[in-house]
């Protein structure tokens, strides 16, 4: 059998209530993404893929059973914000948001060069904000979003101003949207992901990594802060 006709078993729902739902996944091409798209549509919901990378994006697709997916630009804010109107077309309505979306960046603030700078405040933080901005007069009570800042947040190591910055500033924002939303019913789940295997540090926008410490299991740290929180089970809500 061909590995577009091929179909991974599915997973029971294990109680934390993800069966059915519609949820959008965008950064759906990236590690974090594409495991949490993988997990969700495991667990039976119908899931839309958004990503920048198109050629992945087709195979992640077929791999969640041909579901919709999109191609989308970080720097394209109204697109960003465009994409849960998106979802709600192909899906049929909207459940929960996944926001994976981010780059790395190295290097002392006066080695960062402005465009550099421009770049990861533009998709570590921007860019997120437009994609939740754009699904929260989508979602109805018991909604949820979740959306990867880092545990840079709560320890900013040096040579990592601007990235540290943008990945504070989004969780702060994110700390008065969960407040704002909590009449609404709607949760709103800042992930601190940690440092994880896979090559992510590797693949920043300027300068270059320090020694890194060996990173948490990508699979596991995936499914434990973000797949299940975001299904219902405990998780930190803003």
């Amino acid at each position: 059998m061909s590995d577009a006709r091929r179909k991974e078993p599915r997973l029971p729902d294990d109680g934390v209530g993800i069966t059915g739902a519609r949820v959008l996944v965008v950064g759906a091409t990236g590690e974090i993404g594409g495991l949490a798209a993988r997990s969700l549509h495991r667990r039976g919901a119908a899931v839309a893929l958004a990503g920048r990378d198109a050629r992945r994006l087709a195979e992640r697709s077929r791999r969640s059973g041909a579901c919709p997916h999109r191609v989308f630009d970080a720097y394209d804010l109204d697109g960003c914000e465009g994409l849960a109107a998106w979802a709600v077309r192909s899906l049929g309505g909207l459940d929960r948001v996944v926001v994976a979306v981010g780059v790395a960046g190295f290097g002392s603030a006066e080695h960062v060069g402005e465009a550099a700078a421009e770049h990861l405040m533009t998709v570590n933080a921007l860019a997120p904000m437009a994609v939740v901005r754009g699904a929260l007069p989508l979602l109805e009570a018991g909604g949820a979003v979740a959306v990867v800042t880092g545990a840079v947040v709560d320890a900013p190591p040096r040579g990592m101003a601007d990235y540290a910055a943008a990945k504070a500033a989004l969780a702060v924002w994110l700390g008065v949207v969960g407040r704002e939303q909590r009449a609404r019913g709607v949760r709103v789940l800042d992930v601190r992901m940690p440092h994880l295997e896979g090559g992510f540090a590797a693949r920043a926008v300027t300068g270059s990594p320090p020694a890194l410490p060996p990173g948490a299991d990508p699979v596991a740290t995936v499914e434990r802060l973000l797949v299940a929180p975001l299904a219902g089970a405990a998780g930190r809500e803003r």
